[in-house]
């Protein structure tokens, strides 16, 4: 991705780089953390382990953990994937704060971020607490699956889907 305008503004609008010009995409952050943790409780207190509950033709609930990253990659690693995942996710929220704070007035760049701040703390917090992240969206065509996942997943896939929007108006804005 480029570089940032570092003067302070872009496409004509003040970034703020006080605190408090982040604390909307904080704030938004931790709507999705919220409603990620509050599903995945809901989840594991009324479904069974593996059991799916069919809602569609192409969509089931069925409560599962990963103990992996993306698609359970290294979830079968014996352990210390937890801590080195934990730490990702760690040191990616610290970037994201950074970039924030840096670029509160940019809001799709912000927007983006926040969603991808808030998925990834959603599932720190499920390694930190239960050793592995709890998944329960299940997407399929007949017997052939896409991986679990969860809303944590869905806020950071959808962030990432702005970035590149945010990133592609950006460059034909400097044409």
């Amino acid at each position: 991705m480029a570089t940032r305008a570092i003067s302070g503004k872009q496409g004509g609008k003040q970034n703020s780089s006080a605190g408090h010009g982040m604390l909307p995409w904080l704030g938004l952050a931790l709507v999705v953390i919220l409603i990620d943790q509050l599903s995945k409780v809901a989840v594991m207190r009324t479904f069974e382990y593996g059991r799916p509950h069919w809602i569609t033709s192409f969509f089931n609930l069925v409560l599962v953990y990963n103990q992996g990253a993306a698609f359970s990659f290294l979830a079968a690693a014996g352990g210390w994937q937890r801590w080195v995942f934990t730490a990702l996710g760690l040191i990616a929220a610290a970037v994201i704060c950074y970039l924030l704070k840096r670029h509160a007035g940019q809001r799709l760049f912000c927007t983006a971020l926040a969603l991808i701040l808030g998925g990834a703390l959603g599932n720190v917090i499920d390694r930190a607490l239960y050793g592995r992240v709890v998944d329960f969206l299940d997407v399929h065509a007949g017997q052939l699956h896409w991986p679990v996942f969860n809303l944590a997943d869905s806020a950071i896939t959808v962030g990432a889907v702005l970035l590149v929007i945010d990133e592609l108006r950006r460059v034909r804005g400097a044409r």
